[in-house]
This record gives C-alpha cells, structure tokens and sequence, in this order.
C-alpha cells in the first residue's frame, strides 16, 4: 500500500526469505511490513530487520476487527494489516532472541510431555477402575505404587495386552519428562536467565522449572510493571460495567496461558503455614541479599493474605488466583532487580 497515492498491490509470494526480500527491496522505500504472529515463527522478522526493514511483528488478538465483518480471506487479511501499520496501529509482539526461542521451545515441550503423562496416567487408572481395582497403599504414582502396578495380571489376554500398552506409555512419557527436566535445569544453572531464575527462587512455590519457565515465558519484564503483569498473564478479573455500575466478572484468561498456570501452581504453596527450611535457604544461597529480603517480604505477606482469606471463608479456588495475581507482581519486582 502505497501511503502517498493510495495505491495498493497484490502479490502472492512463496515462505522463502529470498524471495521477500528480493520484492520489498523493488519498492520504494522507506518500506515497512508486518505480519501476524503464530506458527510461522520470528525467522521472518529477524532476517528482514536484519537487512534494514521495519518489520514489526502483530499479536493477533490485538487485531481490531468490524463486528460485521464475516469474510476472512488472506487478502482481506493482508489488506487489513496494511491499514492498521499505516496508521500506526500494530500492536507488536517481543521478537525474541535464537537462543530465548529455543529455550521456549524446551520449556513448552515439557509442558507438553506433563499433559501427555497426565492423560497416559489416566489411562492406566480408568482401565483398572473398569475392572473393580483401586489402589490404596498411599499416594500413587510412587516407587510402591508402580510396584504394585507391575504385579497386575489380567486372565484375558487382550486386557493384558492393553494393560502393558498403557503402563509402557507411562513409563516412556516419565522417561521423556525426566530427560527434559534435567535439561532444563542445567540450562537454568547456565544461561543468561540465570539471574532471574536465582532471584524468582526466593518465593516459595518457584522451584527451578517454575522459576525457568516464568524467565522465558515472560521474557523482558521491564515492559511491565508490578499491576500490569497480571493482565498479561490473564489472571485480571473481567469487567462489564456501564454508567455507574460495576460488573466484575472471571478472569480473562488471555496471554501466556503457561505462565498463568505455573503461577496458580505455585499460589497454593502460599497457604501453609511459612517456614524458612531447608529447601528455601538452598534457593536463598543463590541469590543475592537484596533478593532474599524482598522473597522474605512476600512470603510474609502471601501467607498473611491467604490467611485473610481463610479467616473470611473465601472459596480457596478463587482466593488462590487472587494470590496468584499478586505473586506475579512479587516475581516482576525480583525479576527487574540490578
């Protein structure tokens, strides 16, 4: 779209850099491009900032859309991130580093592989639920309890056969998840997220893969500040208010729906009773003084909220996204920390 004359120009173009390149540089410059983020990644964006193009990426859920419009086509779509960057109304994502995407990929695989262990888990247990057989030596999913699994025997066959399939799912699923736990850790105790991950450590509940995950995912925490990180985490309640009245609804659920579950995660944690042990002051080693006050501060005050909560016969479901939300800015004011 040309700013001046209005004139616009279709092109359909192949998925290689080259050939982008080769195109925009015909035009007349100065040029600027964009496209929406998802699954075809920020290769795209890097190379073409790299050869001197504005190329600002699009979070697609900020893309303003007509309420009538019914027809979603690629030109249609193309022609309306034209508009929307000659008007200066993109709003971008982080472009993040090679070596902060390939972190994110490690992460989000082992939240891929904790889903797959859940439903193979689940598998396993439904099967013998089937057959009248309930495990009650204590938790499951223990040394004893797989034990216990590996002395079933079924008389048919073919449920013995189904039996082991689903039991040998579960063991390479936990086999995979340990294997990317491990790595994961390493690159936790070596890389530039290092800091943060020692510093968000000093909150109870964010252990080195709660704490990694967190780095990554958010990515640079100075965009944000100790109100705003919430909202993007989607851990703010909704809100349908008109003239004097004010309707607060359930969270909003949008963003980093990873991040959001890791902090609801490690929200529950907040409920017992705290105690400085052993686990704590190994974490608190790794950081710096100024962080292990300022951990201590909000461990203080989450217990102390959940405790309020407790005392006013919250719904702990709800009062533990509460806490959540504040454990987000608790991680924001550790994660700028110099």
């Amino acid at each position: 779209m040309d700013t001046v004359t209005g004139e616009v120009v279709l092109r359909r173009l192949g998925t290689g850099h080259g050939e982008i390149r080769h195109w925009l540089a015909e035009l007349a410059g100065p040029v600027a491009v964009t496209y929406e983020a998802g699954p075809t990644g920020f290769g795209l964006a890097r190379d073409l900032r790299a050869h001197g193009f504005r190329c600002p990426v699009a979070a697609p859920s900020k893309i303003t859309r007509a309420p009538g419009d019914r027809v979603k086509t690629d030109a249609r779509d193309a022609m309306l991130l034209a508009r929307l960057l000659k008007l200066g109304e993109i709003v971008e994502v982080v472009v993040p580093s090679v070596a902060a995407e390939a972190a994110r990929d490690l992460v989000r695989a082992r939240e891929d592989c904790r889903g797959d262990l859940m439903r193979e888990r689940h598998r396993v247990s439904k099967l013998l639920l089937r057959q009248g057989i309930v495990y009650s030596g204590g938790q499951p999913w223990t040394g004893v309890h797989d034990a216990w699994l590996r002395r079933q025997f079924f008389d048919q066959p073919a449920r013995q056969v189904a039996f082991e399939s689903a039991y040998e799912a579960v063991a390479l699923t936990s086999g995979r998840r340990d294997r990317l736990d491990a790595a994961i850790e390493a690159m936790a105790a070596d890389s530039e997220f290092t800091p943060v991950v020692d510093r968000l450590g000093c909150l109870r509940g964010v252990s080195v893969l709660t704490a990694f995950g967190l780095a990554v995912e958010i990515g640079d925490w100075h965009r944000f500040t100790g109100s705003s990180i919430g909202a993007f985490v989607g851990l703010t309640p909704s809100e349908s208010s008109s003239g004097q009245s004010r309707s607060l609804g359930s969270i909003t659920k949008t963003g980093n729906s990873h991040a959001r579950r890791l902090l609801v995660e490690a929200a529950w944690h907040h409920r017992r009773r705290y105690v400085v042990g052993a686990t704590m002051t190994r974490r608190w080693d790794r950081a710096d003084a100024a962080a292990r006050a300022r951990g201590h501060e909000g461990n203080q005050r989450l217990n102390a909220r959940w405790a309020r909560f407790d005392a006013r016969s919250k719904k702990p479901s709800v009062a533990n996204v509460a806490i959540a939300r504040e454990l987000a800015g608790w991680c924001w004011s550790l994660a700028v920390m110099t």
